[in-house]
């Protein structure tokens, strides 16, 4: 009996070491989950991530991709994050503003002149601070993506500030982003990305904006009339993971995905404008709508009139954060 007690024991004990070494085998799991394109700046950085993992890491990590809302559309990414059913997400910033109102600086309307002086401030100490501003929240920023400036899209020729009245615009869930579009006496009407197209086919809304990559590869070029190249926001997402996933991972792996990070990193803002000059000649060749191109004086009355909504969100942002980001403008 004794001898058949320590066989089961010997038994038992071999059983354990191998569920332990075959927990041990099994990759860690990625999911990357995102709403737009594959052909996207975003979606082309999440394909450059799953490769170099998967070269880099092999049977260490696995990377799932999932494009287009494929996985979760706008109102579920987040929480899915946050319980731990995705781990690495690129929202837009007004997505996250519940979590850090620092973040709704980059829904400033003509803050940035240009993609340059957008990245100037993300790489500067003040930028690289927010991306670590939600961490008491459970989520960690990890880089960000830039995805090229947003332009107006309309069924009207918007010049002048007053050309937006009475348009409804979709804006993302951001009450900046709908202040200021109030401030233009236009209608916000938030919406998620997935509904946009059929909002502008339907007229729930009339008008929207979006980076070129964004336009031609949802065919909003192809429901709207006009488009006025204004370059009046930066088109860019945060790249985010769930914080005690994050901090949980071996070292030695974490280290490895950081560094893969960096470098797809600069090849995704590296390629954003090639992508977006791409997609712009595309809107052209379809000749489906008109471009327009705003002049620096009509630059300087948009920026006028949306400032009592800056002055409105100025204190939850941070003025020194602002006033940091406007310096970006005048390069070193």
């Amino acid at each position: 009996m004794a001898r058949l007690s320590r066989g089961i024991t010997r038994l038992l004990a071999a059983s354990a070491l191998f569920t332990v070494l075959g927990a041990q085998a099994d990759p860690i799991l990625i999911k990357f989950s995102h709403i737009t394109a594959d052909s996207t700046p975003k979606g082309q950085g999440a394909l450059m991530f799953k490769k170099l993992v998967e070269e880099r890491l092999p049977g260490q990590v696995e990377v799932q991709v999932f494009a287009n809302s494929s996985l979760y559309g706008d109102g579920k990414e987040m929480e899915a994050l946050l319980m731990n059913e995705v781990q690495l997400l690129a929202p837009a910033p007004s997505k996250l503003e519940q979590y850090t109102k620092q973040l709704q600086l980059f829904d400033l309307m003509f803050l940035f002149d240009d993609m340059p002086a957008a990245q100037r401030f993300q790489q500067s100490d003040k930028g690289r601070a927010m991306l670590k501003s939600m961490e008491d929240k459970g989520i960690t920023g990890l880089a960000y993506w830039l995805n090229g400036m947003r332009h107006f899209t309309a069924n009207k020729p918007l010049r002048e500030p007053g050309d937006a009245r009475g348009l409804k615009f979709r804006v993302q869930p951001s009450d900046l982003q709908a202040a200021q579009y109030t401030a233009l006496r236009a209608v916000p009407r938030k919406m998620a990305f997935a509904e946009i197209y059929q909002g502008l086919q339907t007229g729930v809304v009339n008008a929207q904006d979006n980076p070129w990559s964004n336009i031609y590869s949802q065919k909003y070029h192809e429901v709207q009339k006009y488009i006025t190249e204004s370059g009046h926001g930066i088109g860019n997402y945060l790249l985010i993971t769930n914080t005690k996933f994050w901090n949980g991972l071996p070292a030695e792996v974490r280290s490895e995905l950081e560094a893969i990070i960096d470098e797809v990193t600069a090849e995704v803002n590296r390629q954003a404008e090639a992508l977006n000059e791409k997609a712009k000649q595309g809107v052209i060749d379809s000749g489906k709508s008109e471009i327009l191109v705003l002049t620096g004086e009509q630059r300087a009355k948009w920026r006028e009139a949306v400032q009592p909504a800056w002055k409105k969100f100025e204190a939850d942002i941070g003025k020194d954060l602002i006033e940091a980001a406007r310096a970006a403008n005048s390069a070193p």
